[in-house]
């Protein structure tokens, strides 16, 4: 079946595509969590949506090019960054004119339906020699999956939901999938850490974030409490280098 992903990024009636507990806090400490390992050259962003991470790389590369299959998204995110260079294309085949210093895949792996294929071109076609693939998926393990399990609202922890199925989710990873499948590409794992402790579900924190409950130092005490406790984060990190 023919997939339609420009479909796949609207909100359904019941679960959003993306919330602002994304953009507002997960993405900052995603880029806190790169920052130390990001080389000096070029970035490919695989997954671009409409540019809402796009724009956190923007201080730190002058050089950025995001591969996104929802030709809506492209449209939406050329009006905002002129000097980002967009393609609409596949992972599975799109071509390339370089090799890039830093690869950045957040929160789209678990949509694809060949991922070892797509990690296979990152390691041989895509990497430069001493680049860096810095690789996010959501966590299965995180307690506030856990919680919907106990409640009986999904059967286990990597259960694909109804919602996240509409939306293309095709996998719920743990962090020992998530790295069988990146060493299964031929790269080569150096760093895994989780993302933000999270006990509680995205649109729950979408409803504290807009009352005074939770703090700025709140939120600083739940992503160091993630590199202490990374399996009961809200995603799982790994940071790749190319493999021989």
């Amino acid at each position: 079946m023919q997939r339609d992903y420009n479909s796949e990024l609207k909100d359904t009636a019941d679960h959003k595509y993306a919330y602002n507990f994304d953009f507002d806090v997960m993405h900052k400490f995603m880029i806190r969590s790169f920052e130390p390992f990001f080389k000096q050259g070029n970035c490919l962003e695989l997954g671009s949506f409409k540019g809402d991470f796009t724009k956190r790389l923007l201080p730190y590369f002058d050089d950025i090019t995001c591969v996104e299959a929802s030709d809506e998204a492209i449209l939406q995110a050329k009006d905002h960054f002129p000097n980002v260079k967009f393609v609409n294309a596949l992972f599975e085949n799109v071509s390339l004119p370089a090799k890039y210093d830093n690869i950045i895949l957040t929160h789209v792996l678990e949509h694809l339906d060949n991922p070892a294929e797509v990690l296979r071109r990152v390691n041989d076609e895509w990497l430069s020699d001493n680049g860096r693939f810095f690789l996010v998926c959501p966590n299965a393990n995180a307690p506030s999956r856990q919680i919907a399990v106990k409640m009986g609202l999904i059967t286990h922890n990597d259960a694909i939901t109804p919602a996240e199925k509409e939306h293309g989710h095709r996998i719920t990873y743990t962090l020992d999938t998530l790295e069988r499948d990146a060493r299964a590409g031929g790269l080569k794992v150096v760093y895994r850490s989780g993302i933000f402790f999270k006990a509680l579900a995205n649109f729950q924190w979408d409803r504290l974030l807009n009352t005074d409950i939770i703090s700025e130092a709140y939120l600083e005490g739940c992503y160091e409490l993630g590199h202490q406790y990374p399996d009961l984060c809200s995603s799982i990190f790994l940071m790749c280098e190319k493999g021989k």
